[in-house]
């Protein structure tokens, strides 16, 4: 069995997040990048408990970036993968991004596409939906358990005020998120091999975006924490219902 992990490359959590070019682009002076956690602690981290249990199972990754994305997917190839493919491409569109992944999947003739239900930095949830239809193969999203019996996936998924159930056959494409596997830190077995597992770079195939970034804003500072006494109920209510519009 065939598997491709979708790895993209984020900021780091503690990053400080600034923009230049009049707020039209985000300015990576300094920045720490690491694996959009989605993709590492859940997706790569259950494609990985699936080859531990069938030998057989390949597992390639896919990003979508220029050369700083290498770094990145040479840590996710230190955790399990076998290999890899970062397409030469820098964009932020999400139909660029899943056509370009979709074509790989095409190639690879792939049995089952991971994805992170989204990235830390734009939250957009939008590539795995599309690299489904891109591809022509049933879409599962928001995945909290992920079981295989053969060519039989049960998915089990979030939805609102509870879980669903579902079956599906392979091919499929699955986003994923907490619950589907518990974090993994790579072993130094595991980073000497990613030096020596095939990384290849290749062109992006021709595609229109569909969206560009007019520009980016930081959210409004917060206001100070205002204290108010556990006696003074009224002042509190007053607060709650005329400043917070809480009431």
């Amino acid at each position: 069995m065939k598997i491709l992990v979708c790895v993209s490359k984020t900021p780091d959590t503690t990053s400080k997040i600034a923009f230049k070019d009049s707020n039209t682009k985000f300015d990576d002076a300094g920045v720490q990048w690491i694996i959009n956690p989605y993709d590492e602690w859940y997706s790569l981290v259950r494609a990985i408990e699936l080859k531990e249990k069938d030998a057989s199972v390949v597992i390639h990754l896919v990003t979508v970036g220029d050369a700083s994305a290498d770094a990145v997917i040479r840590k996710a190839l230190a955790l399990g993968g076998d290999e890899s493919y970062r397409i030469n491409a820098d964009s932020n569109d999400s139909f660029y991004i899943a056509a370009q992944i979709a074509e790989i999947a095409k190639q690879g003739a792939y049995d089952l596409v991971f994805t992170g239900k989204e990235t830390i930095d734009y939250n957009g949830s939008a590539v795995g939906g599309m690299i489904a239809e891109l591809i022509d193969a049933p879409y599962i999203s928001l995945a909290t358990k992920f079981e295989l019996n053969g060519s039989t996936a049960t998915v089990t998924r979030e939805i609102e005020g509870g879980e669903e159930v579902n079956e599906v056959n392979l091919p499929v494409v699955v986003s994923c998120q907490k619950g589907v596997a518990e974090q993994r830190i790579p072993n130094m077995r595991g980073i000497m091999a990613a030096r020596s597992k095939p990384l290849h770079v290749q062109e992006p195939v021709t595609v229109d975006a569909l969206t560009n970034v007019v520009s980016y804003e930081l959210p409004p500072a917060k206001a100070g924490v205002k204290l108010v006494d556990a006696d003074n109920v009224a002042e509190l209510v007053r607060l709650l219902h005329e400043e917070a519009k809480a009431i």
